[in-house]
């Protein structure tokens, strides 16, 4: 039999090292851990929901949606998103100005858009399309950024979410600064830029609580003090605190948390869903949780920083530190660290919108793990 040569070799081992999931451009270690969160994320909505199968189906829809999503984007190269950047960021300011001008109210927020056959929150665009327009405007210039690139940054940001915290809705407005900041940080701000500008939000501070809304100071009074309220605007996180605290190391057990079940923890099953989780397993069920989380994080790390080119650097390091915001500010709410803002805990709360947003993130993670393995290859 005559000898095969090393080229052939090599060619017979990248055939069968690219199975269903390289076909597809799924980086598996992160999908892994997106499957499990998920599947972690239904068992607990069942048990917040009060046993609803019909809530937990249609989380699943949504869940199988988002994959595919997800999946979808991860298609794209990072060439294609790149040329996307500026496009989708215009088209999503757009939009913010659309919903500002004739946007649907709902419980005195204008945040909606009704095209007939879609309703959409536009500002769920900007958290990826701000990084996107960040990552591609800085990727064009020396890094670290001049103060010039920086100051021009800068106003990127602050058009999105001004418009975003006009609406009002201060959750999403946070996540999407977040989404920015954490591009112009990745790309080398400066330790005294940082502690500049951290010193003129403090100095903002006082202009900031004038132009908030009476329900967002009462947020923040209520965060300093939830006992003043103990049966009104502090409701939610003395319920919240008592779930989380009553749970121990292990938990009462799934299905068995009072708080929970008795409907005394209100938007179990949305927001404050972190508080059954803590209340049913424990303190080694949050932990447990935790490490899944971390490993996402981790991996989303990686990817950027074993990306091919800056512009996917910055933006897989910044989807991957909005979904850290994410979780941040969710359990920070939810046990009382931070105001209640209304920013769902992450592969496991029930909704559609944040889900898709999370899954394109990953998609877009993907994406950049995609076109490193290609390079490598070649």
């Amino acid at each position: 039999m005559a000898k095969l040569s090393k080229l052939e070799i090599d060619a017979g081992r990248d055939v069968q090292e690219r199975g269903l999931a390289a076909r597809l451009h799924l980086d598996l270690p992160l999908l892994l851990f997106l499957l499990l969160l998920s599947a972690f994320g239904l068992l607990m909505l069942y048990s917040a929901s009060g046993q609803s199968v019909v809530q937990v189906e249609r989380q699943a829809i949504r869940l199988g949606l988002a994959l595919l999503l997800m999946i979808a984007i991860a298609q794209l190269s990072p060439a294609l998103l790149r040329q996307w950047s500026a496009p989708l960021y215009l088209l999503g300011l757009g939009l913010l100005a659309a919903v500002l001008l004739f946007g649907e109210q709902s419980k005195g927020a204008q945040r909606w858009l009704d095209l007939g056959i879609l309703r959409f929150q536009p500002s769920e665009v900007l958290k990826l399309a701000l990084p996107m327009m960040l990552a591609w405007y800085l990727s064009l210039r020396p890094l670290p950024p001049r103060l010039l690139d920086i100051l021009l940054a800068s106003i990127l940001i602050a058009l999105p979410v001004l418009m975003i915290a006009k609406q009002p809705d201060l959750g999403t407005a946070l996540l999407v600064a977040s989404a920015g900041l954490a591009t112009l940080f990745l790309a080398g701000l400066r330790w005294r830029l940082i502690l500049g500008l951290a010193a003129l939000a403090a100095a903002a501070a006082p202009l900031l609580w004038s132009l908030m809304h009476d329900y967002q100071r009462q947020r923040v009074l209520t965060f300093l003090d939830p006992g003043s309220d103990p049966l009104g605007a502090g409701y939610h996180i003395i319920q919240s605190q008592i779930a989380i605290g009553s749970g121990g190391l292990y938990g009462k057990g799934w299905l068995q948390g009072t708080q929970s079940q008795l409907e005394f923890l209100p938007e179990r099953s949305t927001d404050f869903i972190f508080a059954v989780i803590g209340e049913e397993l424990g303190l080694f069920g949050i932990l447990a949780l935790m490490l899944l989380y971390l490993a996402v994080i981790l991996r989303g790390l990686i990817i950027a920083v074993q990306a091919s080119d800056a512009y996917s650097r910055l933006l897989a390091g910044s989807v991957t530190m909005v979904f850290f915001v994410y979780l941040f500010v969710n359990m920070g709410m939810v046990t009382g660290l931070l105001p209640v803002v209304g920013v769902p805990l992450p592969l496991i709360s029930y909704g559609g919108t944040s889900l898709v947003t999370l899954m394109l993130g990953f998609g877009i993670l993907m994406a950049v793990h995609t076109q490193r393995k290609s390079l490598q290859r070649e």
